[in-house]
């Protein structure tokens, strides 16, 4: 009894600290597939294909259902939300009528007959939310039962085939070939027969044209994908502008506008529709200043434009399209370079907190008072490090400040450095207060302009970015206004960052939950301002490499707590079923895998030995191709561990290396790296990331960063250390003739992706054209060694990868063709010909020189 009593109470005490755990808020996840529609030419529309081998049968009745919504800001949404085609060559179809004389937009279609199946969803609910719907097959009273809403809707219908093809959005099958498609989201389907889930395609991918079938291996395939799951991790880049002299921008988040401020027109971009338009100022030149900003007054609905150093506010008037003020040529380059700034409606002013100029940080508060258009310089109480490059969110009592780069006494020559406090400004009590510092990262950073602040959910949004280097990259991340918690979600955004001549900033658009990254950089000798902007979809999903940074004490001791108090009950549960045991344990057989479909590559002599060797956990390897991945010896991914400026500096040295041998001079580094920095300062920036690097390469067996030839060079025993890189070359180089083993070990080699996707560096661009240049003609040359007759489908993988690298190779495409007309595929064969064809004249404004008849003779 006293045994029972303390099991009972071992269990109940680590339940709980279990649950102080896990109850930390949760971020869930957001997955789907989205479908691009009548915005996009029908090439390019979305096809979702469950059944791309054969039909899917069921013996019984059985019940089709899918979770769906409409994504906003779209003109059509006319279209196909599914198509199931029985074995009597019968469509099943839900459309969705746009017509606004219909009250009832969605219609089951079966034949060419509307059935009495059809039904609405509140348009605005559509758009915000997921619904559930559900298509019976009642082979029992033979009818269809559709259910939407929790409302369901009857239809009699003859059910005598038990296969069905099945489709969402587009389809290209025989004559059942569809283009019209609704721009919007699906997840989740299912297919259950008897109440027992059959089928279950998630679309929980982030990337590729695969759909994961999660009960029977059933995979599906789909065209032209949108992952909700990518855009809701990678950041993409919607609008690029170039814009003759300085500009600036702020966001209007009731139409989810962006506003680009330049000295001739305001530029309005609207995120949801993507479309841009020009309003030229009928108030003539409006002439600004480096270090000016705008911010719009969603209280008012006004666009200001400032500049501190001249103590004025420009408003726009968007009736007149004029501005109210304009500035006077200044005397000397602004004090205040990327100031953050905020709008009060407690007492109707505009605050611009901190800056830097003249060598100097600064710690004031300059206000601006709208009524009696007055400036002021507020004396705050409180502890405030002076600062620039910070962070700011405004709430209703005043703003949050985060981080920044400066000194305690304002002078740039004692000692400046990274600040990450996180402090409160109160406008009324006109005081700042300090909540908490974050923990020093490994590589030091500093933040866009503004953040983005959640209240109800006690949590902010901001970009951060390293400030030691031209090359940077900015990396939002999720933090917490209550502790110094803060995680990295979404990947990373090139950056250019020059002080004075570069400016990024973070928006919100709260209706359709898009965070909006602005980059502003100003090029001096032309005189040209390039702005990007880029949309990332809320919530956003937690970065690939990321760890939970500064995880809180509290935590830590439950944590501390708990594991050796479960241990503790899983040894006195051990024991006692020990002595309790009487009968011998049954080992079940193994359950056995799916059929391997692919071919067994001509290097490896069975099943057995291929797949032997691709189940080995991958140790001591570096990864070049698709995306950058380093595993030590001990088999963990230590790619985490470089920051965007070690990655550069590897990888340079790193392929220079591979590529030439000697490796590359410290003189071509700086060239690369540090062009802005002064010999030394460059050289001290060398020689703190060497260091760094060295002690991430010890972590590997056989590789190391060296100099003793003069040059730098990443040294590798190629018997311990697999590089991807080292083994192309090889099989590319090599002065044998290709066969089809080395097409293989190449193939291998490319399957991951392209060579580094996920970096974009000038001095690498040479570096891919070149490979890419490579492969193609070492597939080629193979091509011409053999007949396409002798293995076609061998010849269509092999064009296929070309394509990978040239969607416009001649020769592939007609390898390609030839080999699918030798299978007896006709129609695939024409399809892509006609596809090559448009592809070819979008690239070279001409027809293909060529017709399909010709290319087959």
């Amino acid at each position: 009894m006293i045994f029972l009593q303390l099991k009972t109470s071992l269990i109940g005490t680590a339940f709980l600290l279990l649950l102080l755990i896990i109850s930390v808020p949760a971020y869930s996840q957001s997955y789907g597939l989205g479908f691009a529609g009548h915005e996009v030419v029908q090439d390019k529309r979305t096809a979702l294909d469950l059944s791309p081998e054969q039909p899917l049968c069921f013996d019984r009745s059985f019940e089709l259902s899918f979770d769906l919504s409409f994504m906003p800001g779209y003109a059509d949404y006319f279209g196909y939300v599914f198509r199931l085609i029985d074995q009597d060559k019968r469509n099943i179809d839900l459309i969705y009528d746009m017509r606004f004389l219909e009250n009832k937009h969605f219609k089951l279609i079966v034949g060419d007959k509307i059935t009495d199946i059809a039904f609405d969803i509140d348009t605005n609910r559509l758009y915000k939310n997921w619904h559930n719907l559900k298509l019976k097959f009642d082979t029992e009273h033979q009818e269809l039962v559709m259910t939407a809403d929790g409302k369901s809707y009857k239809q009699k219908v003859s059910l005598k085939s038990n296969c069905y093809k099945v489709f969402f959005g587009a389809n290209s099958y025989k004559d059942f070939s569809v283009k019209d498609v609704p721009p919007m989201n699906i997840k989740d389907v299912k297919i259950t027969e008897n109440d027992k889930l059959s089928f279950h395609w998630a679309l929980d991918g982030n990337g590729g044209t695969r759909v994961v079938e999660k009960i029977k291996g059933k995979d599906g395939t789909v065209v032209n994908p949108i992952w909700i799951k990518k855009m809701h991790h990678d950041w993409e880049l919607v609008k690029t502008l170039n814009i003759k002299g300085l500009a600036s921008v702020a966001l209007n988040p009731k139409k989810e506008s962006l506003y680009v401020v330049t000295e001739d027109s305001l530029i309005t971009y609207n995120v949801i529709s993507n479309k841009l338009s020009f309003l030229s100022y009928s108030s003539g030149k409006q002439h600004l200043y480096a270090g000016n900003q705008s911010i719009y007054d969603a209280n008012t609905d006004k666009l200001f434009n400032f500049y501190i150093d001249q103590k004025l506010v420009a408003n726009f008037n968007f009736t007149n399209k004029t501005w109210d003020k304009n500035y006077t040529t200044p005397d000397v380059i602004t004090n205040y370079w990327h100031p953050n700034k905020f709008y009060s409606a407690i007492d109707s002013s505009l605050y611009m907190i901190g800056g830097y100029g003249q060598y100097t940080y600064r710690r004031s508060i300059e206000r601006y008072h709208f009524p009696d258009k007055k400036w002021t310089t507020i004396k705050a109480a409180g502890d405030f490090t002076p600062r620039y490059l910070s962070a700011l969110g405004t709430v209703k009592d005043g703003a949050y400040i985060l981080g920044g780069y400066g000194s305690a006494t304002g002078q740039q020559i004692l000692n400046p450095k990274n600040i990450y406090d996180l402090n409160f400004y109160d406008v009324k009590r006109k005081t700042f207060k300090k909540l908490f510092e974050l923990a020093p990262p490994a590589e030091e950073f500093v933040f866009a302009n503004s953040m983005v602040i959640n209240e109800k959910e006690g949590t902010y949004f901001a970009l951060t970015f390293p400030n030691n280097s031209f090359n940077s990259s900015l990396q939002l991340i999720e933090g917490s206004l209550h502790s110094p918690t803060y995680k990295l979600v979404g990947n990373s955004i090139p950056y250019p960052f020059h002080d004075i001549y570069s400016f990024a900033d973070l928006f919100y658009c709260p209706e359709n939950k898009k965070f909006v990254a602005v980059v502003l950089f100003h090029e001096e000798k032309t005189n040209m301002t390039s702005v990007k902007v880029y949309t990332l979809s809320g919530p956003p999903e937690a970065a690939l490499a990321d760890t939970q940074k500064g995880l809180s004490w509290l935590k830590s001791k439950y944590l501390l707590i708990l594991v050796p108090l479960l241990a503790l009950i899983g040894f006195v549960l051990f024991r006692r079923k020990s002595r309790k045991r009487k009968e011998s344990v049954k080992i079940q057989p193994a359950v056995q895998g799916q059929p391997v479909d692919e071919a067994v590559p001509e290097q490896y002599e069975n099943v057995e030995q291929y797949l032997s060797e691709e189940r080995e956990p991958v140790k001591n390897a570096i990864f070049l191709f698709g995306d950058l991945q380093l595993f030590d010896k001990e088999g963990e991914d230590i790619t985490k561990y470089f920051s965007p400026l070690l990655r550069e500096l590897f990888l340079v040295v790193l392929v220079y290396t591979i590529k030439w041998g000697r490796g590359i001079s410290s003189e071509k580094l700086t060239e690369i790296l540090w062009f802005d920095k002064t010999a030394d300062s460059a050289r001290n920036n060398r020689s703190v990331n060497i260091a760094k690097l060295k002690v991430i390469l010890e972590k590997m067996d056989g590789c190391q960063i060296s100099k003793q030839t003069g040059y730098w060079k990443i040294d590798f025993d190629d018997t311990k250390v697999k590089i991807d890189y080292s083994q192309y070359l090889n099989i590319v180089s090599s002065k044998g003739e290709m066969d089809k083993r080395r097409v293989n070990e190449l193939t291998k080699i490319i399957h991951r992706g392209s060579f580094l996707s996920n970096v974009e560096y000038d001095w690498l661009d040479t570096f891919k054209s070149d490979l890419s240049n490579e492969i193609i003609d070492a597939y080629l040359h193979y091509a011409a060694t053999i007949k396409i007759t002798d293995d076609p489908e061998f010849m269509i993988n092999l064009a296929n990868y070309v394509f990978y690298f040239d969607p416009v190779n001649e020769e592939a495409m007609i390898i390609k063709c030839k080999a699918l007309v030798h299978l007896g595929k006709h129609s695939l064969a024409k399809t892509k010909f006609e596809t090559f064809n448009k592809e070819y004249k979008a690239i070279y404004g001409e027809e293909f020189k060529h017709s399909f008849q010709e290319i087959l003779e």
